[in-house]
C-alpha cells in the first residue's frame, strides 16, 4: 500500500530538486581548491597570483551558496531537508572562506617565513578537502557504511588537526617569537582549524542525512 501511494504521489507532485547535489559538489571543488593554494603558498610563498586565485575560489563560494539558497526558495520539493540543505552550504561556503582568509593575512602579515606547523594544518586541510570530495560524490546514492567510514576517517583528520594546534600553541607561548608574531601566527593558526572543524561538521551532516533516509 505504501508503495502504491508513493507511486501516486510521484505523478501528482513535482520532482525534486537534484541540482543541489552538484551545488554541494561545486561548493567542495572551491573547498579543495582553496587549501591546495594554501599548501602551495607555503611551498612557493605568498605572490599576486596567489592572491587573484584566494579571491577568485571566495567569490565561486559566495556565487555558490547564493545560487543555492535561490534555487531552494524556488523549490516545492527538495531530495533531502531544506534545513540539511542551508547548514551543508553554509558550511562549505565557511571552510572556503576560512582557508582564502588564512591565504589573503599571508600576504598582510608578511611573515619572513612559514612554520612546520602551518605546512603541517596545510596538508592535513588537503586530507579532509580530499575526504570532502570522495563524500559528496557519493552523496546521491549513498551507502550508510560507506558514509560512516568517511566520517570515522574525517574524525581522525581533525583530530590530527587539533594536534598539530596544540603543538603550534605550545610553540607559540614558548619564547621563541616576538608578541606580534604571535598573534599573527595565532590568527591563522585559527583560522585554519576552524576550516578543519567545519570539514568535519559537514561529513557529520551528511551521515546525519544519510541515516534519516534510509
Amino acid at each position: 500500500m505504501s508503495k502504491l501511494i508513493s507511486g501516486i504521489m510521484s505523478y501528482i507532485l513535482p520532482p525534486s530538486n537534484d541540482l543541489f547535489y552538484s551545488l554541494f559538489e561545486e561548493g567542495t571543488k572551491s573547498c579543495k581548491q582553496a587549501a591546495e593554494l594554501f599548501n602551495r603558498i607555503m611551498q612557493e610563498g605568498i605572490n599576486e597570483e596567489h592572491i587573484a586565485l584566494a579571491r577568485q575560489y571566495k567569490h565561486a563560494s559566495n556565487k555558490n551558496i547564493k545560487k543555492t539558497l535561490e534555487v531552494l526558495d524556488t523549490s516545492f520539493i527538495t531530495p533531502i531537508d531544506r534545513e540539511d540543505i542551508q547548514t551543508i552550504s553554509s558550511l562549505l561556503n565557511k571552510i572556503t572562506k576560512k582557508i582564502t582568509k588564512a591565504c589573503l593575512n599571508l600576504k598582510v602579515y608578511n611573515l619572513e617565513c612559514y612554520t612546520d606547523n602551518l605546512k603541517h594544518q596545510a596538508q592535513t586541510l588537503i586530507a579532509a578537502t580530499n575526504e570532502l570530495e570522495q563524500i559528496f560524490s557519493n552523496f546521491k546514492k549513498p551507502t550508510i557504511s560507506d558514509m560512516t567510514a568517511r566520517n570515522l576517517k574525517m574524525k581522525e583528520i581533525e583530530t590530527r588537526g587539533d594536534e598539530i594546534l596544540y603543538s603550534a600553541t605550545e610553540a607559540l607561548f614558548s619564547g621563541k617569537y616576538d608578541a606580534l608574531n604571535v598573534i599573527k601566527l595565532r590568527d591563522l593558526h585559527k583560522d585554519l582549524e576552524s576550516a578543519l572543524d567545519s570539514c568535519y561538521s559537514v561529513s557529520d551532516a551528511v551521515v546525519s542525512v544519510v541515516l534519516k533516509l534510509s
